[in-house]
């Protein structure tokens, strides 16, 4: 009998409780529509930039972007690269002005015997 009522008291309980599941698309955002547009193609900072390598004008890899700076502005102001060192051993990181960064196309693949 007291198994009962425990197992009664716990379903009323449960079942006052309040919860609101959020619906997609039913929560306004604050961001702008082309912002919005980008989240829904799903752009995304760490596939198309960190990670990527860095070359100076001479095509020389100098490093790969290891992070972003962005300014109390919200506007975008240097990138960190990771630059110098073998196999992770004296690695140093360098900021960068994102003023002095040009993205190039990529380059394309050789198959091999070409």
């Amino acid at each position: 009998m007291t198994l009962r009522k425990t197992l009664l008291v716990a379903i009323v309980l449960a079942s006052c409780i309040d919860a609101h599941a959020q619906v997609v698309g039913s929560q306004p955002l604050s961001v702008t529509v082309e912002q919005s547009n980008a989240l829904l193609q799903g752009w995304s900072v760490k596939q198309s930039v960190l990670g990527k390598t860095v070359y100076n004008d001479q095509n020389v890899k100098i490093g790969t972007i290891r992070d972003l700076v962005v300014d109390p502005s919200g506007s975008l102001s240097a990138a960190i690269i990771s630059a110098g060192g073998f196999l992770g051993v004296a690695v140093h990181d360098v900021a960068v002005p994102i003023g002095v960064l040009i993205q190039s196309p990529p380059k394309p693949k050789k198959l091999q015997g070409q």
